[in-house]
C-alpha cells in the first residue's frame, strides 16, 4: 500500500496521533529544559516566559516543534504501517 492510500485511512491518523502528540510533548519539555533549566528549578515563570515566548518568540518556539512533530509522525506512521 502506498503513502497516498495510507493517509486516507482512519487507522493511519489514529497511529499518527499516538506518535506525534507524545513526541511533541517530549520535544517541548526537552527544549524548555535546555533553554531555561535554571529558571525552571527556581520556579521563575516570568523569566521562562520572557526568554521563550515574549516578543514573538512563541511563533518560532511552537512553530518549529509542530513542524518537526508533524513530519516525524507522518514518517514513523508510514514506516510502521503495512
Amino acid at each position: 500500500m502506498n503513502f497516498i492510500h495510507k493517509i486516507k485511512t482512519k487507522e493511519f491518523w489514529s497511529y499518527f496521533v499516538k506518535i506525534a502528540i507524545p513526541f511533541f510533548i517530549v520535544v517541548t519539555l526537552i527544549s524548555l529544559f535546555i533553554n531555561s533549566w535554571r529558571e525552571i528549578f527556581a520556579l521563575d515563570f516570568n523569566s521562562i516566559s520572557k526568554s521563550n515566548f515574549s516578543d514573538g518568540k512563541w511563533k518560532n518556539f511552537w512553530g518549529m516543534k509542530l513542524f518537526i512533530s508533524f513530519f516525524y509522525g507522518l514518517y514513523i506512521t508510514n514506516k510502521n504501517m503495512k
